[in-house]
């Protein structure tokens, strides 16, 4: 599994900060000042021993960072709350030693649509129901697949294919709560996108959840919502 707990806790510390109203940074992320922003503050955060997830600055002055352990393969992992204090206080210093601008800082784990950006978090993840957007229409890919051209979000289990990757996923609508299948009833074909990250807008975990929490690996034939 990709080491998540069953049950997902998100834990949020707000500190205010007195001082000048916070500036929105540019979008552009190839602006030399948010990519120096964005090391500073992946450097804190690994430095203390976790991994930088996600962060997010909002108009209104919210900057949001998300952490999580390092990944071990077969290990469970678990974010508390005092890993989250930990990381606030010392990004809080940073801060302001290096000036950054905000109005709130906001510290949590991921959630169970957990970001997926890089090539390690698609390993972690890997047999995973995953929710993809393509930064182009499928196009001419479509042909044949009874896809639309246009389309560009899937849901899919997320597979290794070659040097690049795969969703998998069947259009059959998932059973309704209490509706009865046949043993004998052959599942729908699966159909299959290929992608390399490159061609990706975003990806994040598939929020499948149950009453135990997150819903275990689905099987080859099992059937997978679109």
């Amino acid at each position: 599994m990709g080491g998540f707990s069953p049950a997902h806790f998100f834990w949020s510390f707000d500190f205010g900060r007195q001082g000048r109203p916070a500036k929105s940074p540019p979008k552009d992320e190839g602006n030399p000042g948010r990519m120096a922003f964005q090391d500073t503050t992946e450097q804190t955060v690994r430095g203390l021993g976790y991994e930088l997830v996600d962060i997010e600055r909002t108009g209104g002055g919210l900057l949001r960072v998300t952490i999580d352990l390092p990944w071990t393969p077969g290990a469970e992992h678990f974010v508390t709350a005092e890993y989250c204090e930990k990381v606030t206080r010392q990004l809080q210093y940073v801060f302001e030693v290096e000036g950054v601008d905000y109005a709130r800082l906001e510290v949590s784990s991921p959630g169970i649509d957990r970001p997926l950006k890089t090539e390690q978090d698609f390993v972690r993840f890997e047999g995973e129901q995953v929710d993809l957007t393509l930064k182009a229409p499928i196009g001419a890919a479509a042909s044949g697949s009874g896809v639309a051209a246009n389309r560009k979000k899937f849901r899919g289990r997320l597979e290794r294919a070659g040097s690049g990757w795969q969703l998998l996923w069947s259009d059959e609508p998932a059973p309704k709560p209490g509706q009865k299948v046949s043993k004998k009833k052959q599942p729908a074909p699966l159909q299959a996108l290929g992608f390399t990250l490159d061609e990706i807008a975003q990806a994040r975990l598939a929020p499948v959840v149950d009453f135990k929490g997150r819903k275990p690996r689905a099987s080859a034939n099992e059937q997978i919502e679109k």
